[in-house]
């Protein structure tokens, strides 16, 4: 089922999700699957479970090719639940990012240019993967989601955040996610 995707404003978006606790039901494969569904039909890079009203540590992600962002690497497609991210290393850089709970506007973001994660998937086996490029930026986006953290509070320079179409500057390979 699609569902409407909570906007910026929404008090949901702002709590900390709680962890999963059961595994291969048919609870989270019906979740998994409403993500899955309203991420593409939003043509999103991903979605996690608070952003459609879902207090759980979900998160869905990946594609091979996004009209949204045509020049973005390929993700692999991944359920994520119980995520927990550390960085590889102090490198940060800056890239555009959105949010389909905040459309319409980009901003310019500092991530982890390197990342493990870990956590688990809908049957409860175990993810443990290392990261670069978009891959991570995407993986730190729909996380910040799980701790109630929109990419707004994370823009240094807010003259580098508005709307798609006033910034000249705001590439297509943004992780609206």
């Amino acid at each position: 089922m699609i569902h409407p995707i909570l906007k910026m404003g929404d008090p949901r978006l702002l709590h900390v999700a709680a962890p999963v606790t059961g595994f291969n039901t048919p609870e989270l494969d019906a979740l998994i699957t409403d993500l899955i569904d309203t991420m593409r039909a939003a043509n999103g890079a991903g979605l996690a479970a608070p952003q459609i009203g879902v207090p759980l540590r979900v998160v869905v992600f990946g594609f091979d090719h996004n009209p949204r962002y045509p020049d973005a690497e390929a993700v692999p497609f991944t359920v994520l639940c119980n995520p927990r991210l550390t960085p590889l290393d102090g490198t940060l850089e800056d890239g555009w990012e959105g949010c389909l709970s905040v459309p319409g506007l980009r901003g310019l973001v500092p991530r982890h240019t390197h990342l493990h994660y870990t956590g688990f998937d809908a049957q409860g086996n175990a993810i443990d993967r290392r990261v670069q490029g978009f891959h991570a930026r995407v993986v730190q986006h729909e996380c910040d989601h799980l701790d109630g953290v929109l990419y707004t509070r994370r823009i240094r320079d807010l003259t580098r955040f508005g709307f798609i179409d006033a910034l000249p500057a705001a590439p297509t390979t943004a992780a609206d996610a």
